[in-house]
């Protein structure tokens, strides 16, 4: 019987075939924890499971990248709360500024190809990029791996996104997101792992972009096959391949050549239109960032566009690098002096506004576009402030005029 790559990951970790519906416990490779949710993790860990002692140190990872420095004396006892655990218990911890969690897993390797990986962070998806088994859960839910070792999942069904053709200019893997969002919907995926076929050539911060967005489908995973450049120097186990007698609860075709610059309007990831239908839509601010696009290539993109030319009056644009590790990429070439001479301000490397607690947090009517991958009301901000979401191109080029643009216009 053919296997989708999520039902090869999920029963190598069970140790038995499985199939779609089918309950299995499973130890986690690695289960992740960032500083918003680590506190109330480890309460639930001590004062309702009654452990003292995470069951094993090696599997658990923190990262202190969400409020990052800490912005208020609450956020800063709390972090320093996650600090003690670390240290106590033996556990990986990444420091203030060295980025966004799913990121530095990736970087260091932490996240591999056959891996199952879990955090307390919905966007855990993004560990699909790599080939992994990568999916968030609730608070109460990691504590259980924190103090047993292990979890129990569902096998999800399988939802085949099939690719064809490239990208024209002005057109990249936000786009395609979107448009699985705009054909979708937000709950077109519930439970579902998403497989991206068709791009094998697509580098992997073009992966991580589409891995990281799945959970806006509703999807428990969002998985790319090992294969192509991107994933050539990972090492991947023998029993992961694209198995062509796998069964697909649903397949989705998209054609590339054809995909216009997308953009969610506000108050719906899956409220998506073409770029045309909101030209010339003013903004207030720009968002550069996130575990969707903040990496070095969507600095460059921007400072491409940037280049020689300032910002529209009025208009503010906030940087946040994703990692320590893509600033100093764009630090070793003219990418952050190309956007720093435009005007941009640049935050410590990490999730930065996105969730609107510090660091660029939207006030009364701000009309923010970001990079990002959530645009609910108020998720930045202020209840009456509006986000769209769009492409780094799109939103550099919006940063230049003060109203919403298509970069292949400048």
């Amino acid at each position: 019987m053919g296997q989708t790559l999520s039902e090869q990951i999920l029963g190598q970790k069970a140790g038995r075939p499985v199939q779609p519906g089918d309950l299995v416990v499973v130890e986690p490779d690695v289960a992740m924890g960032h500083d918003s949710l680590s506190p109330g993790i480890i309460k639930v860990m001590q004062e309702q499971l009654g452990t003292s002692r995470v069951h094993n140190p090696a599997q658990v990872v923190l990262v202190l990248d969400h409020v990052a420095p800490a912005s208020t004396v609450g956020v800063a006892d709390n972090q320093n709360l996650v600090r003690r655990f670390a240290q106590e218990q033996g556990i990986r911890l990444f420091e203030v500024g060295r980025g966004i969690c799913h990121q530095v897993l990736v970087e260091e390797r932490i996240a591999r190809p056959g891996m199952v990986v879990v955090g307390s962070d919905s966007h855990s998806t993004s560990y699909g990029a790599v080939g992994a088994f990568g999916t968030g859960m609730g608070s109460t839910d990691v504590a259980l791996v924190w103090a047993t070792g292990k979890t129990w999942l569902r096998v999800p069904e399988t939802l085949r996104v099939i690719t064809h053709g490239r990208f024209r200019p002005g057109v990249d893997a936000k786009d395609l997101a979107l448009k699985l969002g705009r054909e979708l919907t937000i709950g077109g995926a519930t439970y579902m792992a998403i497989e991206y076929h068709g791009l094998a050539w697509l580098p992997l911060p073009g992966r991580q972009t589409l891995s990281s967005m799945a959970i806006e489908l509703g999807a428990k995973a969002g998985i790319f096959p090992p294969m192509g450049a991107a994933a050539a120097d990972w090492d991947v186990p023998d029993y992961l391949f694209v198995d062509p007698q796998a069964t697909y609860a649903q397949t989705i075709t998209i054609h590339l050549d054809e995909l216009e610059p997308q953009v969610a309007v506000p108050h719906a990831v899956d409220d998506v239109v073409d770029l045309g239908a909101v030209a010339g839509t003013k903004v207030d601010v720009i968002f550069l960032g996130t575990c969707t696009n903040g990496r070095y290539e969507d600095m460059r993109t921007a400072a491409d566009i940037l280049k020689g030319r300032q910002l529209a009056p009025g208009v503010r644009m906030i940087v946040s690098p994703a990692s320590r590790q893509e600033l100093q990429r764009a630090i070793a070439d003219d990418t952050l002096n190309t956007l720093l001479e435009a005007g941009v301000t640049l935050t410590t490397p990490g999730c930065g506004p996105c969730m609107g607690r510090h660091q660029g947090t939207l006030g009364e009517g701000d009309i923010c576009l970001s990079t990002g991958n959530r645009n609910f009301k108020g998720r930045m901000g202020h209840p009456s402030s509006q986000i769209y979401l769009a492409s780094p191109s799109v939103a550099a080029a919006t940063a230049v005029t003060g109203h919403i643009t298509d970069p292949r216009d400048l």
